[in-house]
């Protein structure tokens, strides 16, 4: 793929996702919390930004990588978040006392379909299983949103100038900086110390960010990161972060604003760095065949 001129399309996308997302993040940070709709709102400012600069500079909405990848990137897409995430709330749940709360997850469960006895086998048994299938499926009209723009649309542009880990870095602190207002302004957070949280989120959603660069660069397209996205907060948000205590230390590591996942991810990212930045100068994107 050849991009005529990817710095006015940059320009262009940031301009209308300001237009798109400033009101909704205003509406979140005056609400001081993130109902449900909001956040699906938000999640697709990035998407309609892409979206409308594709009309305005007449760049094919092909280009954002519709066409479905090959099942190996599919696997990545799904496994990874398994990967980095399963393991530090494991070490979290073993080391801090009282840090595993799987009633907190289990209990609604039972509480929804009647299960009287052996709440915690019906959650374990049904309700992950079900999560990582249905609850990701669902997810992934909203995650489609967020990758439209940032991989989709942004990762390819910027790698026009830059190389993999420039190319995750950059949109990697532009999608965590979009992350802000909702952070401090609403419940978006784990309630322990703003400016430990940002620093955590920031060094996560970065790492992620070279990460989905790496994913959308190598498949030439976007549902990768659609389904790492959507696999990322089902199991973190909905199952992980749920069945883990919300006091005492635990918060510090855990959630999107703890040290564990920043690092794990991290570890992810340097990983793949160092196998696969040769592969990625910068320059016009083309899927690598592996």
């Amino acid at each position: 793929m050849s991009l005529k001129s990817p710095g006015r399309e940059i320009a262009w996308f940031v301009v209308w996702l300001i237009v798109f997302s400033a009101p909704v993040s205003a509406f979140i940070v005056h609400l001081g919390t993130q109902p449900p709709m909001t956040s699906r709102m938000i999640m697709w400012c990035p998407g309609a930004a892409a979206l409308m600069t594709c009309l305005v500079c007449n760049v094919p909405v092909r280009s954002l990588g519709w066409t479905w990848p090959k099942a190996k990137f599919v696997a990545w897409g799904y496994v990874l978040p398994l990967l980095y995430a399963i393991p530090v709330y494991l070490l979290v749940w073993w080391f801090i006392p009282g840090s595993f709360a799987l009633e907190t997850y289990t209990a609604p469960l039972a509480r929804d379909y009647h299960v009287h006895a052996h709440a915690d086998a019906f959650g374990l048994l049904f309700g992950v299983p079900t999560t990582l299938i249905f609850i990701v499926i669902g997810t992934m009209a909203w995650a489609l949103g967020e990758e439209l723009g940032w991989r989709g649309f942004l990762v390819p542009r910027v790698h026009e100038k830059l190389g993999l880990v420039g190319t995750g870095v950059t949109t990697g602190l532009l999608w965590a900086v979009w992350h802000y207002p909702s952070l401090l302004g609403s419940t978006y957070n784990a309630g322990t110390y703003p400016p430990y949280e940002i620093g955590c989120f920031t060094l996560m959603v970065v790492s992620m960010g070279v990460v989905m660069a790496w994913l959308r660069l190598a498949s030439g397209n976007v549902w990768p990161c659609v389904l790492l996205h959507a696999v990322h907060n089902s199991l973190v948000q909905g199952v992980l972060d749920s069945a883990t205590s919300t006091t005492g230390k635990a918060p510090y590591i855990t959630s999107e604003f703890g040290i564990g996942l920043a690092l794990s991810i991290t570890v992810v990212a340097v990983v793949v760095v160092v196998k696969h930045e040769k592969h990625f100068k910068r320059g016009p994107s083309r899927p690598l065949r592996l």
